[in-house]
Parts: C-alpha cells; sequence; structure tokens
C-alpha cells in the first residue's frame, strides 16, 4: 500500500473510532437514566459532555504547555528549531506554529492547539541538542502533520469523552451503594437487566480508554505518513525515531493526560525489544520499530 492509499486509510479508521466513542458515551448516559427511570440523566449527561469539549477545545494549548511546564522558544536560542519550523509551515501552507520547549535530556516533542491558527510546536531540549537538522525536520513536519490533519481536535474530543465516561461510571458506582434504581410495578427490580446495565457502565470506562488510545495510535501512523510527504526524505524521520526509541529514562514530568500528544512515549522506551499484545493494547504509541518498517518498507 502506497503512503497515499494509508493515509486515507487510517482517516477512515480513525473516524469509525470516534463514532464508536460517541456510542460509548450515549450508552453510559442511558443504562444510568435507565437505571434510575429518569430520562433527564441522559440529557444532562450529552450536555456535560458538549460542555467539557467546548472549554477543553478552546483551553487544550494553555493546559497541555501548563502540565508539561513549557516555556516559549526563542529564535536566538534555538535558531534550528525556529528555521526548521518557519521553512516546513510554509511548505505545508500553514501559519508558523508558536515555538515552546522543555527544559528536559529526554528526546521528544508535540503539537497542541484548536487550529492551524492557534497551534503550538513543542520540543524537549534533549531532542534539540541530539537530533541532526535532518532528523529535526523529520520531527517537526510530524508535528506540522498533526496540525495539518486536525488530529489536535480528534484527540482532544476523545481524551474529554474518555475522561467523562470514567467520571460517571464512578458517580454511578458510589451511588448504587446508597440504593435506589429502577423498579418494576411490582417493586422488584429486572435482575437481568439491572446486572447487564452495571456490568455495562463498570466496562464503558475501559472500552473508552481502549478506543482512545486506538485512535492515538492510528494518528501516529498518519502524521509519520503524512511528514514523509513534506520532508521527501523518510530516512530523517526514521533516524530520528531510532534515538527517540532507543532512550529508556522517562521525562521528568510526565501526565496521562498529554502521555498520547507526544511524538514518542514520555514515560521512557521499553527495553528488551518487542512487547506482548497485552502491552500493545494499553500503548499511547504504536512500537517504534513498526513505525519505522512502515517508513522505510519491510528490510528496516
Amino acid at each position: 500500500m502506497d503512503i497515499y492509499a494509508e493515509r486515507a486509510s487510517n482517516i477512515r479508521r480513525t473516524w469509525v473510532l470516534v463514532f464508536g466513542f460517541l456510542i460509548v458515551v450515549i450508552a453510559v448516559g442511558y443504562g444510568i437514566s435507565w437505571y434510575y427511570g429518569n430520562p433527564a440523566i441522559l440529557y444532562i449527561a450529552v450536555v456535560i459532555a458538549v460542555v467539557t469539549n467546548f472549554y477543553a477545545y478552546w483551553a487544550s494549548d494553555t493546559l497541555v504547555l501548563s502540565l508539561n511546564r513549557a516555556r516559549p522558544a526563542t529564535r536566538e536560542e534555538f535558531f534550528d528549531f525556529y528555521t526548521v519550523a518557519e521553512n516546513l509551515s510554509m511548505a505545508a501552507g500553514l501559519p508558523k506554529p508558536k515555538l515552546y520547549v522543555i527544559d528536559d535530556p529526554a528526546p521528544n516533542a508535540f503539537a497542541t492547539g484548536r487550529d492551524e491558527a492557534h497551534a503550538v510546536v513543542c520540543a524537549t531540549t534533549g531532542l534539540l541538542s541530539m537530533m541532526t537538522r535532518p532528523e529535526l525536520e523529520g520531527v517537526i513536519a510530524h508535528e506540522l502533520s498533526h496540525i495539518k490533519n486536525r488530529d489536535m481536535l480528534l484527540m482532544t474530543v476523545a481524551v474529554v469523552l474518555a475522561g467523562f465516561v470514567a467520571i460517571v461510571a464512578d458517580i454511578f458506582l458510589r451511588l448504587s451503594f446508597w440504593g435506589g434504581g429502577r423498579r418494576d410495578d411490582n417493586g422488584n427490580g429486572n435482575a437481568l437487566l439491572l446486572v447487564l446495565a452495571v456490568v455495562g457502565i463498570i466496562l464503558a470506562p475501559l472500552a473508552a480508554k481502549l478506543i482512545e488510545l486506538a485512535v492515538s495510535r492510528r494518528r501516529e501512523y498518519l502524521a509519520d505518513a503524512s511528514g514523509v510527504l513534506l520532508t521527501r526524505y523518510p530516512e530523517g524521520l526514521a533516524s530520528a525515531l531510532q534515538k527517540i526509541g532507543s532512550y529508556t529514562t522517562p521525562m521528568q514530568h510526565t501526565s496521562l493526560a498529554t502521555a498520547h500528544l507526544f511524538i514518542g512515549d514520555p514515560f521512557g522506551a521499553k527495553s528488551g525489544g518487542s512487547s506482548g499484545w497485552i502491552e500493545r493494547l494499553f500503548s499511547t504509541h504504536p512500537p517504534i520499530p513498526d513505525r519505522i518498517k512502515a517508513l522505510l518498507g519491510p528490510k528496516a
């Protein structure tokens, strides 16, 4: 499959996963409203989800930069970072994003912001000191591709929905300990539907998290492919990923809430080679060797 076909395939699969996310949220709201016999709960759940998403959309860049202790990058201090971002932004037809750095020796980078006009690209000082210019171009092209492909919006929605489902499920389980719930005319609960509703609500946060992680992994493959289309030099990004993947020390300040945004796992690459299927299932990033193979072909 060529790189254009892979990009189209990943876009279709991502939208399927996002719609699956919305179904999970609606199902959780419906299950809780049925359990308490109050349809208003479903409407309240949907309203809260929309309001939360709206806030996260407008404030995503500020929140992410604050969580990761980032500071603005100046042209004088980080000349290569600045000029590479300028040149690639022009090539991609994008406004130059705001540039930030994180004082951390681990090589990593991410993009955030609500749209192309309010985008941010952030890199660690470790990445900027470790990469050659072609490697840095590969990383920046990857991050600009996240901006171009509107990945930031999709991932913000995915993360907020996953968190929303987990919070609602936790509230439901705590309230259920106090009794209550739907009853039929004889005063007895419908045991089968009750069990299904409770089990479904317990499993919903897990399902939501898995969908979020799947979306994140798909977007990384797509950004890799799109970045190569921009630089026309897959070896640059592949070499950068190799360096990122060989660095096993976690970043000094990490957050599960923003881990999926980074080009590499901020908790450090796993030593010992390939991981098992369970570890891959719960990973925020696809394995580095798989990404390099997708860039360079089976011989990589």
